[in-house]
């Protein structure tokens, strides 16, 4: 017997690499975003998992003496899940792992909806320490043409009730997401998103599409195209040199980028503009 009943595949973030992947729903609950096809096969349709499973699956790794300090909750948005079934997912895993250093989760910004500042400080003192939210722009007009579902509005409110709550974020943003046409509104937003939420972490990776971009393309009506690696290096630019961050970890290291950026921002700002700048001179 297979100790955890994937439902596959399964997705985490690259820095959950040590973690065990706890599936306590499967696929996502909005599963509308055109860039993205993580969760498009049939048999990945979002549905919570039984806490009665959970639970035995979670029994099974203590009797069979699994190593375990972190637990990264799955699928999409496992914060999708009501208040009453996330303190019974987490008062397992404390049962089972009483000693564990963190829990954490990808987070839709509509996730929080319905969930108060003292909702997301109860599962911080469980040990929810970190979400992982996908904001990819900050531009309204470029979060539309995506169906994202969300607004610059929508994700600063969902950052700021995470930070008021003592929870970490990890912010993503997509380098080229609108193409040369949308690439400076883009990047001036996401910016200002950034300033104003001033997440613990942000990343950025570049879009990719391994079932092919019509699906995405056609929410554009023709009207985009792939970015150039020095259209992406200027965009990347545009963005760090607006960013106004007191200490945030900056990471552009995903397989998809193809420039690794390192540092804290804003004490390591000046150096990677000028990595950028050389990145640029060099494939003009």
């Amino acid at each position: 017997m297979y100790p955890l009943n994937y439902i596959e595949p399964v997705f985490r973030p690259p820095s959950e690499w040590k973690s065990l992947i706890l599936q306590v729903t499967n696929g996502c609950s909005w599963n509308k975003c055109t860039f993205c096809d993580m969760y498009k096969d049939e048999q990945k349709r979002f549905k919570p998992k039984a806490i009665e499973e959970i639970d035995a699956e979670l029994k099974y790794l203590v009797q069979n003496n699994f190593p375990v300090t972190r637990v990264f909750l799955a699928d999409g948005d496992a914060v999708s899940l009501s208040m009453k079934r996330l303190k019974e997912i987490m008062q397992l895993i404390n049962k089972y792992f009483p000693n564990l250093q963190r829990v954490s989760s990808y987070c839709l910004p509509r996730n929080l909806l319905n969930k108060s500042i003292s909702d997301l400080r109860e599962l911080q003192e469980m040990g929810l320490k970190i979400f992982y939210v996908g904001c990819e722009s900050g531009d309204t007009e470029l979060l539309s043409l995506i169906e994202k579902g969300e607004t610059f509005e929508s994700s600063l409110e969902a950052l700021k009730k995470i930070k008021e709550a003592g929870i970490k974020s990890s912010v993503m943003i997509l380098n080229g997401l609108g193409g040369p046409k949308y690439s400076e509104q883009h990047a001036l937003a996401s910016a200002e998103l950034m300033n104003q939420a001033q997440p613990e972490y942000l990343s950025t990776l570049v879009p990719e599409f391994p079932l092919g971009s019509e699906r995405f393309e056609s929410g554009f009506n023709g009207d985009w195209r792939e970015m150039t690696r020095q259209e992406l290096f200027q965009e990347m630019h545009l963005l760090l040199e607006n960013l106004n961050l007191n200490k945030t970890i900056f990471r552009s290291d995903h397989a998809s980028n193809h420039l690794v950026l390192k540092g804290i921002l804003g004490r390591d700002k000046l150096r990677i503009i000028n990595e950028i700048d050389l990145a640029i001179q060099l494939v003009s």
